[in-house]
């Protein structure tokens, strides 16, 4: 026995530490149940509806407290509303935590009304209860078909169609997902088993936090989940009043996806909840925002939506000013013929290598042998995924041999490489996924197009520096300076779209990392195999794949809003998740999330049987192996399933079994909208042969594999792995797709010396240990020593995934910390609350900033510029007074001109407004108002009726509030492009021995404050400056409100150069683009609906078309 294991036995684990610490409230669960079992069904709902009004009324002080200061806010001055809106913030963060202790108080007790709803559903076909208009509602819409009326009675069926299968509720809580509900609701993470019912535990702390009215969010990986669960768990929170919608179902910007966040609890998928929330922060109207405040999510399968999802940011583009001048269709054909030129390279100094090291061993030559590994490792630098290169290194003492010779060359850092790489047009290396061309490529290249210098960097430093000595006049300087920056910005563009082309053409495979679809380049995901939708590589590499495969490159776009999952999520209030694989994850769940892993143990224990890894030195060997087993297997009576990492993989086993006539089905990225289906029906055999179902490594995940019984006779499930994946918790997932609830099974893993894994990190060992015992072809290694070196290899590759994965979370937090000041900022504008004291506070910004950064001469420069008025202190003042008095003063003459200004605005727009209101109030509803600076022309459309009722402050509010968003949203879109600027241009500082990061901080930090800067400045000038023109038309009716479930379409204008346009037509587009996973829709099938003139199903007695159906017949 080892030390831990001598420590476990004393101490326990933690696993055993937190069950001791859940029993408690899971023996309250079971103490209250005999209460809850005698009620009967009205009485069970009715004590919901009591304890969610206990729950509510508990802040009914705090939330008076709230509309007594709200009510305050419009007469108090603008400098001392800080305070007010201070105290509501504080307020609001009591009543979160007030909630919290009272539904920590009655947990038990709702953890067992959730539980014996769910028992009396499995129990009886009906449940009836007297039918309330919550009731009547559900029964009038015909997709809702667990429920019907009748009478002053509702019934509520246990069968129901979800997901597009009719399914019927057999299930009840067991003890341990009453532990799994408790660690849910604590905002920790739930592991459970496949097959241990995570759904159905979700249903505990969903039900549980929904009372509190402030909504519940359930995160999935994809959408037919998404919308299948809210259907099948739907029933069971909306028998107690609780309403629940799916976000998936409906548009973006739709009305009812704003409905669909005022449920009490709210389905949707990861990417669809962060693309809502960049969506409101891109609104122009209070009516347009659709998400609610970011209470408390779960997050089903957390693994896959935390770890691997969060590494791409979710992105709102568009297209920017000559996005398709792009150079990658130019320069495609130039990179293709010099690739081709480096693979004859390769393939010839693999022959050499082969050669000098066969003769090198007959005549016992080290020179020779040398030379031959040199040749060897050069031809590894040019095409590392060469599969005659990868296939020879499984040799006997290659790979060993070619790794003391890459030694060799690293040594002094890398002292010797530049004569090792010299004959190499390019050099690519693996794991640090970077291709570089060299001296001899940038040569060929040269000769190619006869310019030297095409596709050389010029030394700008240097350039510039010789210019500042040239004798020449400042205007010639200028311009001599303005066209060498013009020139290195080419040459820039130039050589980085070449490197981007080897990148795609060197270390991007299709059917591996991406498939191409209909004429679309797909991202396939590494760690699930699933596509992508909507993602796109940035930095020029996804337009170079493109390139390669010969479809429309895409223009380039331009970041509109953009965050990463990681970052979104961090914004609940609470969050919890839960999967079968966290554990190996564990700490970076803490680290980034500050979410705990907690193992809940199995209801039963699990049989599957775990064998070790079968290694074979050769991808062929291992492939026939596999095949073998699987032809075993399905004899046997005993289905398979095989995991694979990659398209290309799946396709080749499809493609051998064929061979031997064995029927099978394939699930990969290109067929995963048949996912569900398949996976279902993989547990099966068909006349005492199992079946047999290829599929990625994370395929099924939230659908189980249920075993029929003679399945389960002749063994259960077989899990066939075909390659060890970079992370543990992928093969645990693979596994656990066998021995649910303690059904039999086993799981074996299939491992060649050529798999990437085993190449990059791996193999050394284990090869050296086939070579010292003899191994011969066809012959594998299988021992648990194996199996353990193999995760050594793994954990190596999570660290750095980690590594990365945190990397690009601390770019993000850069972005995000900007992130979060100027979307505040945007929210106060848009709902017009806080709109007031912004405005005061970047008054009280610019005054002192023009005292501290200027002499007297700049004050009255800048206050005539900024403010329109004179400086508002002598020299003298400014000379001899403290800067924080004159500071106080300026601040009060400004905000004085700045109430003339409003007042004005007012004065002047009211008996217009007046004269349209009593004369033409019946024909406008809306009115454009003109207002100027002088420079610039700004139409604001207003309310008549407002306009009239607040005597023309609601022409101001608007006003200041379309400015404010006009140009936050221009500054922050501008921001947002140098900010990709700056992380693409600050990864040469390493190789100035500096650290790209911390560049990276530096250089956001200058670049928001002038943001910041030039934004108060324009936003202070226009308002300071605008009133209505003297100069009157006619008034003018302001154009409707275009729908928002419609796309804004593309349209050519002319319009007045000096009027400006409030709103950029590029980021609404974009902002109304349609992000949902495109799937096939199932029909609503119209028999389901009741005739126009049948009684309405709501038991109202109306006719159909007068009731619910009135406007869909």
């Amino acid at each position: 026995m080892n030390f831990t294991k001598i420590l476990k036995s004393l101490f326990g684990d933690k696993s055993t530490r937190d069950m001791k610490l859940i029993q408690p409230f899971v023996e309250k669960v079971k103490a209250v149940s005999p209460n809850i079992e005698k009620l009967d069904n009205d009485a069970l709902r009715a004590r919901t509806q009591e304890i969610r009004k206990h729950i509510q009324e508990s802040v009914t002080e705090q939330r008076a407290q709230i509309d007594q200061l709200k009510a305050k806010i419009e007469d108090t001055p603008i400098d001392e509303r800080a305070d007010i809106f201070a105290q509501i913030d504080k307020i609001e963060k009591e009543i979160l935590d007030i909630f919290e202790e009272k539904l920590n108080e009655v947990m038990p007790e709702v953890f067992a009304i959730v539980k014996e709803t769910a028992k009396r559903f499995a129990t009886n076909e009906e449940t009836v209860v007297t039918a309330t208009e919550f009731d009547r509602n559900l029964a009038a819409d015909p997709r809702k078909d667990f429920i019907t009326i009748d009478g002053d009675k509702a019934i509520y069926h246990n069968h129901w169609t979800a997901g597009g299968n009719d399914l019927k509720w057999e299930m009840v809580h067991y003890d341990v997902q009453l532990f799994g509900g408790v660690v849910l609701h604590q905002g920790k993470i739930a592991e459970m088993a496949t097959g241990e019912g995570k759904t159905l535990v979700a249903t505990l702390p969903v039900f549980l936090n929904a009372l509190t009215g402030n909504g519940v969010h359930v995160v999935t990986v994809n959408d037919y989940l998404a919308k299948r669960d809210s259907e099948w768990m739907g029933p069971l929170y909306m028998f107690h009043g609780l309403s629940v919608d799916c976000i998936d179902k409906h548009q973006p910007n739709s009305h009812e996806r704003r409905m669909a966040y005022q449920a009490d609890i709210t389905f949707g998928t990861n990417n669809e909840f962060g693309f809502d929330y960049l969506r409101d922060n891109m609104a122009n109207s209070p009516d347009d925002l659709v998400q609610r405040a970011h209470n408390y999510a779960i997050v089903d399968e957390v693994d896959s939506v935390l770890i691997d999802d969060a590494r791409t940011p979710l992105i709102i583009s568009g297209p920017v000013p000559k996005g398709d001048d792009q150079m990658f269709e130019e320069y495609q054909p130039l990179v293709e013929k010099l690739v081709d030129v480096q693979r004859k390279l390769a393939t010839q100094f693999l022959a050499e290598a082969k050669q000098k090291i066969t003769e090198g061993k007959a005549k016992n030559d080290a020179k020779l042998i040398e030379e031959g590994f040199l040749s060897l490792y050069r031809s590894h630098k040019s095409l590392p995924k060469n599969k005659p290169l990868i296939k020879y290194l499984s040799e006997e003492g290659i790979k060993a041999g070619m790794l003391k010779t890459e030694e060799i060359y690293m040594e002094n850092n890398n002292r010797r490489m530049p004569e090792c790489v010299e004959p190499l047009y390019f050099v690519v290396d693996e794991k640090l996924n970077s291709c570089d061309l060299t001296d001899k490529g940038t040569e060929w290249l040269a000769k190619q197009v006869n310019d030297k210098e095409l596709f050389v960097l010029p030394d700008i430093a240097s350039q510039l520096s010789a210019l500042e000595n040239e004798n020449l006049s400042d205007q010639e300087r200028l311009d001599k300076k303005d066209a060498l920056l013009n020139h290195y910005a080419v040459q820039s563009e130039r050589v980085h779209t070449l490197q981007q082309l080897l990148k795609a053409y060197t270390m991007f495979n299709k059917d591996d990392e991406y498939v191409v679809i209909d004429g679309e380049v797909k991202i396939v995901d590494e760690q699930t195999g699933r596509i992508m939708e909507g993602r796109r590589w940035s930095d020029g590499l996804h337009q170079a794949v493109e390139a390669k495969e010969h479809v429309k490159v895409e223009a380039a776009t331009q970041t509109f809003a953009t965050i990463t999952l990681q970052n979104y999520f961090r914004m609940y209030h609470k969050l919890a998740g839960m999967t079968g694989t966290a554990s190996t994850e564990a700490g970076e769940f803490w680290d980034i999330y500050k979410l705990d892993v907690v193992e809940i143990p199995t209801n039963r224990p699990i049989a599957r049987k775990d064998m070790d890894d079968r290694v074979y030195k050769t991808a062929r060997e291992k492939y026939n192996a596999v095949i073998d087993e699987i032809q075993k297997m399905r004899e046997s009576g005993r289905p398979t399933l095989v995991g694979t990492t990659s398209v290309e993989i799946s396709e080749l086993l499809s493609k051998m079994l064929n061979m031997r006539k064995i029927p099978h089905q394939v699930l990969n990225a290109k067929l995963h909208q048949k996912e569900a289906d398949i996976v279902a029906l993989a547990g099966q055999s068909t006349n005492g042969l199992g079946a047999v179902t290829i599929a990625t490594n994370m395929a099924g995940r939230g659908t189980d594999i249920k075993l029929s019984p003679e399945v389960k006779e002749a063994g259960g499930l077989a899990i066939i792995g075909t390659e060890r994946h970079e992370s543990r918790r992928v093969d645990r997932q693979l596994r656990g797709r066998s021995g649910r609830q303690g059904d039999p099974g086993s799981s074996v893993f299939y491992v060649s010396l050529e798999d990437k894994l085993m190449r990059l990190f791996a193999s050394e060992r284990i090869a050296s240990v086939m070579d010292r015992f003899g191994f011969k072809e066809g012959e594998m290694i299988e021992s648990p020593m194996i199996s353990k070196s193999i995760e050594r290899a793994q954990k190596k590759v999570e660290e750095n995934n980690f590594g990365i994965r945190k990397r690009l979370l601390e770019y993000d937090d850069v972005m995000n910390k900007q992130r979060t000041v100027v979307y505040e900022k945007r929210r106060h504008a848009l709902m017009g609350e806080r709109i007031g004291m912004d405005i005061s506070n970047t008054i009280w910004d610019r005054v002192v900033n023009i005292i501290e950064n200027n002499d007297y001469e700049g004050c009255k420069e800048e206050f005539i510029r900024i403010f329109g008025i004179e400086v508002p202190f002598t020299d003298d003042q400014f000379y001899n007074e403290k800067h924080d008095d004159l500071a106080e003063g300026a601040f009060q003459q400004v905000m004085a001109a700045f109430k003339r200004k409003t007042d004005r605005i007012q004065t002047v727009a009211m008996p217009i407004i007046q004269q349209v209101y009593e004369n033409q109030g019946d024909r406008f509803e809306r009115i454009m108002v003109p207002l100027t600076d002088g420079r610039k022309m700004y139409n604001i459309p207003c309310n008549l009726k407002e306009a009239y009722d607040t005597e023309c402050k609601s022409i101001v509010k608007q006003f200041e509030k379309m400015i404010l968003l006009h140009i936050i949203d221009e500054s922050w879109k501008e921001n947002l492009r140098e900010l990709d600027e700056l992380k693409h241009s600050v990864q040469n500082a390493s190789y100035e021995q500096k650290d790209p990061l911390l560049i990276f901080k530096l250089e956001s930090v200058k670049l928001f404050d002038n943001m910041v800067n030039n934004m108060n400045n324009r936003i202070v000038s226009i308002l300071m400056r605008s009133g209505i023109p003297e100069m009157q038309q006619a008034p003018q009716e302001a154009p409707q409100e275009m729908p928002r479930h419609q796309t804004p379409q593309y349209t050519e204008t002319k319009r007045d150069l000096n009027e400006e346009q409030l709103q950029d037509p590029n980021q609404a587009a974009a902002a109304a683009h349609d992000t949902r996973g495109q799937q096939p829709r199932t029909p609503l099938v119209k028999d389901k609906l009741p005739g126009r003139n049948d009684p309405c199903p709501c038991g109202s007695g109306k006719k159909f078309k007068n009731c619910h159906g009135r406007g869909i017949v």
